[in-house]
């Protein structure tokens, strides 16, 4: 028998619901966090030696975000079905910690967005300077339709292309972005999923002492 009457009936169909649109949302940032990883054109800028792996640190920040939202999600739904007292309180803390996690890689992003892009560039100039034929300059020359770089622009007349390193700055800065708004919405979908589990967690123990 339910342990829950009336409306605390509807916050528990709510809460199920949302868990399992949360469990939808943690394989969309798993996807985003795998197709930003593996990428042909990011993996070609920066799989090989000696590149800045910065960026790669966020991506596994979130891919490994969206895994943990999707088992947090499964957890929830069964404790919304089971009115289980445990398990909707370690969905409650769970989602805790993942908020924590975000608010702290999105803080290390914002801080060290300027940063990531100022070492890809750095690393792009050294390596031009050293050999502007290699196979990687070639790349990131075909990748962000850029040529050479800002002291060092191309010398033929017929391309009108950006330098590689403005380049650099608005390929980064659109990844970026799609980290960062990722994240909040995450963010703010897990605030109402604790407010949710709480409600619903202490209805049912309410309801125990009334038994």
């Amino acid at each position: 028998m339910s342990k829950v009457e009336g409306g605390m009936k509807c916050v528990k169909f709510l809460l199920f619901v949302f868990n399992f649109i949360f469990w939808l949302m943690g394989s969309f940032v798993l996807a985003v966090g795998l197709w930003l990883r593996f990428d042909p054109e990011t993996v070609s800028l920066l799989n090989v030696d000696k590149a800045p792996d910065t960026f790669f640190i966020g991506v596994y920040i979130l891919i490994g975000a969206g895994s943990m939202v999707m088992l947090v999600g499964f957890f929830g739904c069964c404790g919304a079905v089971r009115e289980s007292q445990c398990l909707l309180g370690s969905f409650f803390a769970c989602l805790l910690i993942i908020f924590g996690a975000e608010v702290a890689a999105g803080v290390f992003g914002f801080l060290n967005k300027d940063k990531i892009i100022k070492d890809v560039q750095t690393f792009y100039a050294t390596t031009y300077n050293e050999n502007n034929n290699s196979t990687l300059i070639l790349s990131y020359q075909r990748v962000l339709n850029c040529c050479g770089t800002i002291d060092s622009l191309c010398s033929d007349p017929a391309t009108n292309q950006k330098d590689c390193e403005t380049g650099i700055k608005e390929f980064f800065n659109s990844k970026l972005y799609i980290i960062g708004y990722v994240g909040i919405g995450i963010a703010g979908v897990m605030i109402i999923g604790m407010i949710f589990s709480m409600v619903l967690c202490c209805a049912i123990r309410n309801s125990r002492e009334v038994i």
